[in-house]
């Protein structure tokens, strides 16, 4: 059964720094909706609620259900910031969803089979992935959670470029409209790169091999004396 989100909110008239700060003082968090041709609506959610919901990365990549009093309307999340260092949401921005319009969103990629790629187990080569995420264009039906790229037929040397990744019916990369140029590698193998140090040679001071044995110059003064 597919996850689903709810978040409930509650309008909110007063806006501002100030204001911002008296709703984070109750537990709340100051959200705003907007898109669809209407009217950005200033939200208050709660903190608590959110928090628990935001431990699912599925999240960030649902389409989420808002509800305000009676009314429900469809969203994305287009941007979250966190505090710098404590464990708080201090906004979120909400982005309407409408039947038929497509949707940009960002989604993340999963490697598949990395354990029995050839190159790993068999050459004893690395799988790095190049790229961590992907902007996607699709209709909110076609919403993936995430790019899955299966990686058990590499072998060093191979990459996967955007070009080549497979894609759900219905999802596009953006970036492949935008030239060659930006059919950018997703993931690679590779050899592992293993640095040697090397121990630092013991330097001999000068005239150390040259010092004396004590005697030494009281013999060589006795045959000058000869």
């Amino acid at each position: 059964m597919a996850i689903k989100f709810e978040l409930t909110g509650e309008l909110r008239e007063e806006q501002g720094k100030g204001a911002s700060r008296r709703l984070r003082r109750e537990g709340k968090v100051p959200a705003i909706l907007y898109g669809g041709g209407k009217e950005p609506r200033r939200l208050s959610l709660d903190h608590d609620s959110l928090m628990h919901q935001l431990e699912h990365d599925a999240f960030f990549t649902h389409i989420l259900n808002i509800k305000v009093g009676d009314v429900e309307q469809e969203a994305i999340l287009k941007d979250i910031q966190r505090h710098p260092a404590k464990r708080r949401v201090m906004h979120l921005d909400l982005q309407r969803i409408v039947e038929g319009q497509e949707i940009r969103m960002t989604v993340p990629f999963h490697l598949k089979g990395e354990e029995i790629a050839e190159g790993v187990k068999l050459e004893g080569g690395a799988i790095s992935q190049v790229m961590a995420d992907v902007d996607i264009v699709c209709m909110p039906k076609d919403l993936p959670e995430y790019i899955e790229i299966d990686v058990s037929s590499m072998k060093i040397g191979d990459a996967i470029n955007l070009s080549e990744v497979v894609v759900p019916e219905g999802v596009r990369f953006e970036a492949l409209a935008q030239g060659d140029e930006f059919d950018q590698p997703v993931v690679s193998c590779h050899h592992i790169r293993v640095t040697v140090e090397e121990e630092p040679e013991e330097e001999v001071e000068e005239g150390a091999a040259e010092v004396p044995v004590v005697g030494e110059e009281d013999k060589d003064d006795d045959k000058a004396e000869d």
